[in-house]
């Protein structure tokens, strides 16, 4: 089974990026899924349905989201609400009757390469959102599914989190079990692609495409004035940088449960393989 992963897609020029150099990475490594984490699609917060439908229509398989999933949700739910839809959120919001938190944290999509388990995690050190135990959700999940014999070939994991201490701990929580576990919200790719006993590949983040010199994507203006004062007096609200790109993206391998190829991308956006 060959995955081909992106981590954050910043806006419209992670949009523009993923439009431009898709076709050439699908042809150089021939993904039998295609996957990307959609939570900074539009504007750098949240997806919206006709962004998503784009992607849909280049060919990915399944969204993954985390703690800005839901800020256009007037123009997201209908699309949350289809069926057959590829997007889905973090599995570790808390549930309640009265206010349920639309739609599902994992979902097994099927291919002739097999049957590919995707679970969506939300950390919580230094995020604004409050949420359930991410290590003991994975249990829960895999727990349900064996319950209700229900199989499958690979089993990933995007853990939406702050720190590489939970990333850390995660791999060592899920190794043996989970096929790959990646992270995703710093926008910054790691250099720690690795196999690990039992065949768990990791990776702390595999990083963002987007505007490459910027501020996680944004203008150094949108947060500059903070950082030099300490206050939001002068925060300016975060607009998306539109300057040179930068694609990262994961291609991954698993046979049998095991990864067993695990290699970063990172392009830059002149990088002839986009021609």
């Amino acid at each position: 089974m060959k995955l081909l992963v992106f981590g954050d897609i910043m806006g419209r020029k992670g949009r523009e990026l993923v439009v431009r150099f898709l076709p050439a990475l699908r042809e150089r490594y021939a993904p039998d899924f295609c996957i990307a984490n959609t939570e900074n699609l539009t504007q750098g917060r949240g997806p919206t349905a006709d962004h998503l439908i784009l992607l849909e229509e280049l060919g990915f398989d399944i969204f993954t989201g985390g703690n800005h999933l839901f800020s256009h949700i007037d123009k997201l739910q209908a699309y949350l609400d289809r069926p057959d839809s590829p997007q889905i959120r973090p599995y570790n919001y808390f549930s309640h009757p009265d206010y349920p938190v639309p739609w599902r944290g994992y979902r097994i999509i099927e291919k002739p390469a097999g049957r590919l388990l995707v679970i969506n995690l939300l950390g919580s050190v230094f995020m604004s959102d409050v949420v359930d135990n991410a290590f003991l959700s994975f249990d829960r999940i895999v727990s349900e599914l064996q319950n209700r014999e229900i199989s499958y070939d690979a089993l990933i994991v995007d853990y939406h989190r702050e720190t590489t201490a939970e990333l850390a701990l995660m791999a060592e929580y899920v190794r043996w079990r989970a096929s790959l576990l990646y992270g995703t919200h710093t926008h910054v790719q790691t250099n720690d692609a690795r196999i690990l006993p039992g065949g768990t590949g990791v990776i702390t983040d595999i990083g963002m495409t987007g505007s490459e010199n910027s501020a996680i994507g944004c203008t150094y203006a949108s947060f500059l004035p903070q950082a030099l004062t300490g206050t939001r007096v002068h925060a300016d609200t975060p607009k998306v940088d539109m300057g040179s790109g930068v694609v990262c993206a994961l291609y991954v391998e698993i046979s049998g449960l095991h990864c067993t190829r695990i290699e970063t991308i990172r392009l830059r956006e002149d990088d002839p393989i986009a021609t």
